[in-house]
C-alpha cells in the first residue's frame, strides 16, 4: 500500500474534477489557503529577479499544484523568448519538487534547482527508508544495509521489458532469499516477504537537487 500511495504522489496526473464550481467564473478555484473562510480566487504566480528584486513574468492560474508547475515552464520559457535571459538558478518551495519538474529544471532548463524534493519515500515508522540503500549506478541495483543486491531484473526475458511504471518509475527488488533470513527484516520489511525500492526515472534530477540542498550555499 505505501509503495502505491508512493507511485501516486510521483505521478503528473490530470487535475481532478473540483467539487466546488463558481457559476460566474468556472476557471476561478475554491480555495481557504489564506486561512479564513473558502472562497473562489486565482493564484498569482510571479518570475523574480531576487537579485535585482525586479518581477520578470507573471501567471494567474487556479490554486493547483499542478497548475502553478505548469505556470513555471510558461513563465521562465517566455522570458527567455521575450529578453533572452534564461535563470541560472530556480528557487522554489516542495510544489516545484516533482521528479519530473525537476527533470525540466536540471536536464532540459539546465538550471540550478534551489528546490526541495518532493519525496514520499522516507519513513516515519521506524523502518529503514530508501536513503538508508545504497545506489550503484555502474550496476543498475541499490545495496541494502547489509550489503545484499536489490536488482530491477534478476533473470533475463526473451523479449527486453523496459520495467517502467505508469509513475514513470523503475521497481527494484531484494532476493527473496537473502530477506527471509536478513537479521534486519524486523526494521526493514516486517510486514512483506521481500524489500522493494520504486526509483524514479528522474533520478539523477533529484539527486541533483539534494546535492545543491546540502551546500552551505543553500
Amino acid at each position: 500500500m505505501r509503495e502505491y500511495l508512493e507511485a501516486l504522489d510521483e505521478a503528473e496526473t490530470e487535475k481532478s474534477v473540483p467539487k466546488n464550481i463558481s457559476l460566474t467564473d468556472p476557471a476561478a478555484q475554491w480555495t481557504a489557503a489564506p486561512g479564513g473562510p473558502a472562497f473562489y480566487a486565482y493564484s498569482t504566480n510571479c518570475l523574480i529577479d531576487t537579485q535585482a528584486g525586479i518581477v520578470m513574468d507573471v501567471v494567474a492560474i487556479p490554486a493547483h499544484r499542478l497548475e502553478e508547475v505548469q505556470a513555471t515552464k510558461v513563465k521562465i520559457d517566455r522570458v527567455e523568448e521575450r529578453f533572452a535571459i534564461k535563470p541560472q538558478r530556480l528557487i522554489g518551495d516542495t510544489a516545484y519538487g516533482t521528479a519530473a519538474m525537476l527533470d525540466w529544471i536540471v536536464e532540459h532548463k539546465h538550471i540550478e534547482p534551489h528546490v526541495p524534493v518532493w519525496d514520499t519515500s522516507e519513513r516515519t515508522d521506524g523502518t529503514l527508508s530508501s536513503t538508508d540503500f545504497t545506489w550503484n549506478e555502474q550496476d543498475n541495483e541499490y545495496r541494502c544495509p547489509m550489503g545484499k543486491p536489490l536488482r530491477h531484473q534478476w533473470r533475463p526475458f526473451k523479449e527486453p521489458r523496459s520495467g517502467v511504471t505508469k509513475a514513470n518509475t523503475i521497481v527494484y527488488r531484494a532476493s527473496q532469499y537473502d530477506c527471509t533470513g536478513c537479521p534486519l527484516k524486523p526494521q526493514c520489511c516486517p510486514n512483506v516477504p521481500i524489500r522493494k525500492i520504486l526509483r524514479s526515472v528522474f533520478e539523477r534530477s533529484r539527486e541533483r537537487a539534494r546535492q545543491v540542498a546540502a551546500t552551505p550555499q543553500y
